[in-house]
């Protein structure tokens, strides 16, 4: 039995979203516990060249919601990137939750061969479906919600692997 474009990718983007969701609440109560601003951890970064924890979860969030949109041939949504706090941190997971659930198996049939093509500052990037979805948004998504994690581990957040993995 192989494996569909949609059991690669709108189970995982769920699973690992809600990963983060998790994550987050974690950091949210231990802001609370230690008597932290909670955007000390919100703007907290692991190296001064590298994104903030709301833009890790911003990005994690545009990668999924991305990847199910082109894969399903229907137009990405468009979500403000301003968050700043835990609590819009969690809406935007829970609004791209809502939106990669409804992108149903049938519409990802046949994508494995689609031509995704990406717009980024040094041109223009272009994959069929699989390439696309397994070489770089899988691993893009994998990497944000990893950076997330450290961000906050290092800060001091009791996370561990069993938070970013989920119920196994």
């Amino acid at each position: 039995m192989s494996l569909s474009m949609y059991e690669a990718s709108i189970p995982v983007f769920v699973r690992m979203l809600g990963n983060l969701s998790t994550i987050l609440a974690k950091a949210q109560a231990n802001a609370e516990a230690r008597s932290i601003e909670p955007k000390v951890f919100i703007e907290a970064r692991l190296a001064p060249d590298m994104f903030p924890l709301a833009r890790q979860v911003q990005i994690a969030s545009d990668t999924a919601k991305g990847c199910a949109a082109r894969l399903a041939g229907v137009e990405v949504p468009s979500y403000p990137d301003t968050e700043s706090s835990f609590a819009e941190l969690q809406e935007r997971i829970a609004k791209t939750v809502e939106f990669v659930q409804g992108i149903q198996a049938a519409q990802l049939e046949g994508s494995e061969t689609r031509i995704v093509t990406l717009k980024m500052r040094t041109g223009d990037l272009t994959f069929p479906g699989q390439a696309y979805l397994l070489h770089f948004a899988l691993p893009n998504l994998y990497f944000h919600v990893t950076t997330a994690y450290a961000i906050l581990r290092h800060n001091g957040v009791d996370v561990g692997k069993m938070d970013f993995l989920g119920g196994v």
